[in-house]
């Protein structure tokens, strides 16, 4: 009898490993998908109230995913789910009379989105630690982690655009969700299409800095979280 109650559980620490793994794997796969769909959302969509209100629920989605991968602890979990509703409050209300301005809700969403990477970067190296190598988690979590990026720098420049004094785009072209979005990307990616043209020095600035970051990231972190997948991640102490 005493053998049965010892044994036990070294038979079920396998198994609870397996498990566990694979919940942090979903998790990971939820966090892309959710990026993913706000990205296309904020990209393919019509500019209208109806889209800033699944935007802002998106990115409350992203947030809530993002601190579930970096399991935190149930208080910020509970803070991050009462900003989401406050946000997404806020944004039904813009979407119903327009008293709100399209700053605040800009505002409310690159807060939302840029809460999310440090959650995740949180998340990926409790991963490393924990497993001790490099797993297609952290490869899911890295990428994440870059369109969240993007989606930030790009709901910040729509905020330059209604704070500031003139048109955020140099040709004065609309700066609509979507605009934001592919100059965005455009920058984090340094592609240079040069359609698209940042008009004010804070707007330059904020994009040159958005091109430091995203060449940095890409070259740096992305690139040896894939080039180590499935090996270890260093020599535990």
């Amino acid at each position: 009898m005493a053998a049965r109650w010892v044994s036990a559980p070294a038979v079920s620490r396998p198994r609870d490993a397996e498990s566990s793994r694979r919940t942090g794997l979903r998790r990971y796969v939820l966090l892309l998908a959710a990026t993913a769909l706000s990205f296309a959302i904020q990209g393919i969509a019509a500019p209208g109230p109806a889209q800033q209100v699944v935007v802002t629920a998106l990115a409350g989605a992203t947030l809530l995913l993002a601190f579930r991968v970096a399991a935190l602890a149930p208080r910020p979990m509970a803070l991050a789910a009462t900003f989401t509703l406050a946000a997404l409050a806020l944004s039904i209300v813009r979407a119903a009379d327009g008293e709100v301005g399209e700053a605040s809700v800009r505002a409310t969403n690159a807060a939302l989105v840029a809460l999310g990477p440090p959650a995740v970067a949180v998340g990926i190296v409790r991963d490393l630690r924990s497993s001790g190598r490099v797993q297609l988690e952290a490869v899911l979590g890295v990428l994440a982690l870059y369109m969240l990026l993007g989606m930030a720098f790009g709901f910040v420049y729509g905020v330059i655009d209604r704070l500031g004094d003139g048109p955020f785009f140099a040709d004065g072209d609309a700066a609509t969700v979507s605009r934001c979005l592919y100059f965005s990307f455009a920058t984090l990616a340094t592609i240079g299409y040069g359609d698209l043209v940042a008009s004010s020095d804070l707007g330059r600035t904020v994009a040159v800095s958005e091109g430091l970051i995203g060449q940095i990231y890409l070259v740096t972190v992305v690139s040896l979280i894939v080039s180590n997948l499935g090996r270890p991640a260093g020599r535990r102490r």
